[in-house]
């Protein structure tokens, strides 16, 4: 059972009563990496911080949603979930808390490719380890690109962050918690997190 699908998000979020992470000044609060390019501090991923070019993709957004699911939300959820998803159960009960950001256009050209160039530098200059997915044709996933950046804390991943760019929309996911990169790709298709494809993650560097 997939209990929030990129379909059902804004149905959810207009129920929730912590909704709306607001995208802030380029600040560092939680010292994961500086502006240098260093490398990234083994701390999760503050869930309420989003780069701030992604206020500017907002504002041109036909339809957005946005909200945070916290460890009681997240556990409320993975109770709703039958035997068939217990791997994915077992993977939402590392998880600290999901901050969601679903934007929606009209058409393509709305999307203005160097926001979400800002967007991935941002976490770049974070020195957090960066995967891309692409396919044979050069364009990513679903006519866009999958970007996952990941805290890691010597083999496990302490937070990431999911940014899905497609034909009309953009996603981005912030994951706090500790897991490992085999979670992550269990929980696509969940909480907002768009169903990439994971075979063709590669390091970007």
């Amino acid at each position: 059972m997939r209990i929030l699908t990129w379909a059902s998000c804004a149905a959810l979020s207009a129920g929730l009563a912590c909704t709306c992470a607001v995208a802030q000044t380029p600040t560092d609060p939680a010292g994961q990496g500086s502006a240098s390019g260093g490398a990234a501090d083994a701390g999760p991923v503050v869930l309420d911080w989003t780069p701030p070019a992604l206020a500017a993709l907002s504002a041109q957004a036909a339809m957005k949603s946005n909200f945070t699911l916290d460890r009681n939300m997240l556990n409320a959820a993975a109770a709703l979930m039958g035997e068939n998803d217990a791997q994915t159960k077992q993977v939402i009960a590392k998880l600290d808390g999901v901050s969601v950001h679903l934007l929606q256009f009209g058409n393509p050209a709305m999307i203005d490719p160097a926001a979400v160039d800002s967007i991935r530098q941002t976490y770049h200059l974070r020195g957090w380890k960066h995967l891309v997915s692409t396919t044979e044709a050069g364009g990513p996933v679903h006519d866009g690109k999958a970007d996952v950046w990941m805290v890691m804390d010597g083999v496990n991943v302490r937070g990431a962050v999911v940014l899905v760019e497609s034909a009309k929309t953009v996603a981005l996911v912030t994951v706090e918690g500790n897991l490992s990169p085999v979670d992550l790709l269990h929980l696509r298709g969940h909480f907002g997190i768009p169903r990439f494809d994971g075979d063709t993650l590669r390091d970007a560097q």
